[in-house]
């Protein structure tokens, strides 16, 4: 246990403990509104903005981030477009990025191995600028789910009561995309673009297996994507495996099990 000691651990550490609370309590309202694949959508968009960000010499994270926050507003207005076919405007979205960022991997054949660092995660090598951009992002997103977890709540379960009740339906939508984007930028150098989806929507699968209310899923879901984030990094350090590799397949393990004692108490 002496790696808790080193300070590029504990930088992961803290990382990990900041995404372990953003990233699975917006999975959950992506899952709840069955939108779950906007997470690899926005990552794999969020990977051309950090290629992008190698080419040009800029920090490579905020370019990602720019890159998902405008593809939300173009999920959006595609879910508009194609209100029958909603799930039409991911998959449109997601080709753009993976063939957008595969252009920009060939135009920058140079800087190859630092982004695959942000497609299989990093998360030993965070800074102190990465932990300060993901502090920042966590606490816009707490900020905004308690002030406005009333909403969020009517929002997931009823968006036509929602929009009949008078509430800014278009006005929610955009900010739980763009929180969500925000989470995913800051999120695919811990766990990777590859992964990051799994951080977002396997705790909430694990939540909705147990938790008998939305105030027990909320709390759930952060825990054990918690639990997951520090056991993992921990056994990854101990044991040198990749440490997002082996987070997610605990939130696997985790899911797992809890689907078996559900399971056994049922069938008791």
């Amino acid at each position: 246990m002496d790696i808790l000691q080193l300070e590029f651990f504990q930088r992961a550490l803290i990382g990990g403990v900041l995404i372990g609370i953003t990233a699975p309590l917006m999975g959950l309202f992506l899952v709840l509104r069955r939108l779950s694949m906007i997470g690899d959508t926005l990552a794999h968009v969020s990977i051309a903005g950090v290629a992008l960000g190698f080419l040009i010499g800029v920090y490579p994270v905020v370019v990602g981030l720019v890159f998902a926050i405008a593809a939300t507003f173009a999920i959006e207005k595609l879910r508009k477009a194609y209100k029958t076919y909603a799930e039409l405007s991911i998959a449109i979205i997601m080709s753009g990025g993976v063939a957008l960022a595969s252009l920009l991997f060939t135009m920058g054949k140079g800087f190859n191995v630092s982004v695959s660092g942000y497609l299989f995660g990093s998360i030993y090598t965070l800074d102190s600028i990465d932990l300060i951009l993901i502090g920042s992002v966590t606490v816009v997103v707490l900020l905004a789910v308690g002030l406005h977890a009333k909403e969020l709540f009517l929002l997931t379960f009823d968006e036509d009561a929602a929009a009949v009740s008078g509430l800014p339906t278009r006005y929610f939508n955009f900010m739980i995309s763009i929180l969500t984007a925000l989470v995913i930028s800051v999120s695919i150098k811990i766990v990777g673009a590859l992964l990051v989806s799994a951080l977002l929507t396997i705790p909430a699968a694990c939540s909705l297996a147990i938790a008998r209310s939305f105030r027990q899923s909320v709390v759930t879901v952060v825990v054990i994507a918690e639990l997951a984030v520090v056991i993992g990094l921990i056994t990854a350090g101990i044991w040198n495996l990749a440490p997002g590799g082996t987070i997610v397949m605990l939130l696997i393990v985790i899911l797992l099990l809890l689907l078996s004692l559900r399971r056994t108490g049922r069938s008791s």
